[in-house]
């Protein structure tokens, strides 16, 4: 029989009977505090698990239990995401409460599609009918609307075995968390048992984890190995998404205090490779138009707390074209985090005032590597628009990363975000860009540096038509704003030469392209000429042959044409005379196997100025090889 893990979080008023209906369904009290049962409420997250058998499927449910009374919000907020069903209570003789509402609102901040309501003591009304006719009421014009409500008494104990069959039919109804390779694991508890070592709990999303792994503990970036792992109580060798984890983690100290060395409740363990934590995300708020009228707008600037996972943290808002959001509205805006979180792309978080008093709006991640700077560039507005319009579609996202950054190294490539390696890569199929290697690249860009790069290196030809081509150092600076990422700069001079040009030494050029000498040289190129004739073996320096800039440029140009040899800063010949000497040094050694300096300008009646920076250049180019005083050819044939 199949088995499939799904998480349900309960929600709903202080004392309306969440964490006894979770003790109905399971046998299992999830208050396990002192405190929780002295006060009769709940104060932290509290766990269990409920098995629901079907035709086809063992549903593996892990509950979380989540506190109602207001001034636990916080608690209740890092309960409920990355879950598959809400179990909404309303105690009939309640009815909705503003706790109620808050827990409804901030459901649907997080995304949460599937609810089923539970309306608890049921057996304290006169009228059922009338209690259910006000939550279906309630309901009305939010996701919800359709969610079935199922009548319960834990005093009577009716309803109880119709809430496990209306949960079965949702869940059977429902696909397991997809696997997207991305496992993260948000801390709702960290501590620490004697003989074993730390211990952290969560719910599992996005990925697989397995035993003997290597972890990360985000934000700190705290390397840790995985030693164990537990699902309600039972050792397993990996888990997967949509399942309540236990990991023994015994390389990492628990914190004694938020921010302090160790893990604590709020960080995140997951793999190394999804980048690392920000403290700036450009996101999507949205406000709920079920607030009250009178409710005051939320201020550019004002300070608030993000609830996001199980951790929450103070942040500033800044919107990108408001200066406040009123209720019922939405808007772009950046949360700038007084210490980093790790955030992926198409995460949803709540705002809550800086006091913990009231939820103020709900939101999607756009960008969670954002920056201050860029916020309201007119890239940055254009990116953030087309993003807002669809958050949670791969191939829009894919597409915007790319035409805003212009190249993307493809491993990179959304790695923080809610999309596996396969939407990604479907995404970069369906988009407009050229693949190069490792690299991602915007074709309608790629096209326009192409074109830019060959105007550079035209003005070079014109403007120096003696040169051989644009040295690629040049033609890397002169690109250097438009390039992004530097390894792109070797994939366009590779794709140039493949369309045109060539690329001689660290010089690129035209294959058209022929070095010629503008006629002001041409007069100080034949001089050059007339005396390396003239003095074959006995050159004068390069000061006396070209003593000014004129003739520089024209020596230069002979050297980079091959007319000239540089044996030294000071000594150069004729290319001719070179290979003449050169060709005459071979046949001597071959001769009489070996030979001094001294031997070989007598037989040039040359000079050591000459036959010294000669031979070393004879020594460099492999021809001949030096032992002790003497010369031998590096090859004997």
């Amino acid at each position: 029989m199949e088995l499939k893990r799904f998480i349900l979080a309960t929600a709903g008023h202080v004392d309306h009977g969440k964490s006894a209906l979770v003790r109905a369904l399971t046998g299992t009290d999830p208050d396990r505090l002192p405190e929780e049962k002295l006060r009769g409420i709940t104060i932290q997250l509290g766990f269990a698990q409920l098995e629901l058998h079907t035709p086809n499927a063992l549903l593996s449910v892990g509950i979380v239990d989540v506190p109602g009374h207001e001034d636990f919000v916080k608690n209740m907020v890092a309960g409920v995401g990355s879950i598959d069903l809400a179990l909404l209570v309303v105690a009939a003789d309640d009815g909705w409460m503003p706790q109620t509402e808050e827990h409804l609102q901030i459901l649907i901040y997080l995304g949460v599609r599937q609810m089923v309501v539970a309306l608890t003591k049921i057996d304290l009304v006169e009228s059922a009918d009338a209690a259910e006719k006000k939550v279906r009421a309630e309901l009305r014009d939010t996701p919800f609307g359709d969610a079935a409500i199922v009548r319960t008494s834990i005093t009577t104990e009716s309803g109880i075995e119709e809430l496990k069959a209306q949960l079965a039919r949702e869940f059977s109804a429902l696909v397991s968390q997809r696997d997207i390779g991305k496992p993260r694991l948000a801390v709702d508890r960290a501590f620490i048992l004697r003989g074993i070592g730390t211990i952290v709990t969560g719910t599992l999303a996005g990925g697989t984890l397995r035993r003997g792994q290597a972890v990360v503990v985000q934000p700190a970036k705290i390397p840790a190995r995985i030693r164990t792992i537990q699902n309600h109580n039972r050792e397993v060798e990996e888990i997967g998404p949509g399942a309540r984890t236990a990991l023994s983690v015994p390389d990492v100290a628990v914190a004694r205090e938020k921010n302090t060395p160790g893990v604590w409740r709020g960080d995140v363990i997951t793999l190394s490779e999804f980048g690392e934590a920000s403290a700036v995300a450009d996101v999507m708020l949205c406000r709920s138009p079920r607030l009250p009228p009178k409710t005051r707008p939320i201020k550019n600037g004002a300070a608030v707390r993000v609830h996001h996972g199980s951790a929450n943290f103070g942040a500033r808002v800044f919107f990108q074209s408001s200066e406040e959001l009123r209720a019922g509205e939405n808007a772009v805006a950046q949360i700038r985090l007084e210490a980093p979180a790790f955030m992926f792309a198409g995460d949803r978080f709540v705002i809550r005032d800086a006091s913990e008093q009231n939820t103020l709006a709900g939101g999607v991640v756009l960008d969670p590597d954002a920056s201050v700077r860029n916020f309201r560039s007119a890239a940055q507005r254009e990116f953030l628009a087309e993003r807002a319009q669809a958050p949670h579609d791969a191939g829009v996202f894919t597409a915007t990363e790319i035409g805003r950054d212009r190249a993307v190294k493809r491993n990179a490539l959304l790695a923080k975000s809610s999309f596996g390696a396969d939407e990604i890569a479907q995404s970069i199929k369906r988009a407009n860009v050229i693949e190069r290697g490792d690299l991602v690249v915007d074709a309608k860009w790629w096209n326009e540096v192409l074109r830019q790069a060959e105007a550079i290196i035209d003005v070079e030809h014109k403007a120096h038509p003696n040169h051989a081509g644009i040295a690629l150092s040049e033609l890397r600076q002169a690109l250097a704003r438009e390039l992004p990422l530097p390894e792109i700069f070797d994939v366009l001079a590779s794709e140039l030469c493949g369309i045109g040009f060539v690329r001689t030494g660290e010089a690129i050029a035209r294959a058209t392209h022929r070095p010629t000498l503008p006629p002001q040289l041409q007069n100080a190129a034949a001089r050059i000429c007339a005396v390396l004739a003239a003095k074959k073996v006995d050159p004068p320096s390069r000061a006396e042959l070209a003593p000014e800039a004129t003739s520089q440029q024209a020596l230069r140009f002979l050297r980079d044409c091959g007319e000239l040899v540089e044996l030294s800063t000071d000594v150069v010949l004729a290319t001719e005379q070179f290979v003449k000497m050169r060709e005459a040094v071979v046949a001597f050694l071959r001769k009489n196997n070996s030979a001094g300096a001294s031997e070989l300008r007598e037989l040039f009646g040359t000079s050591r100025r000459v036959i010294i920076p000669f031979l070393e250049r004879l020594d460099r180019d492999g021809v001949t090889r030096r032992i002790g005083d003497k010369r031998v050819l590096a090859k004997p044939h």
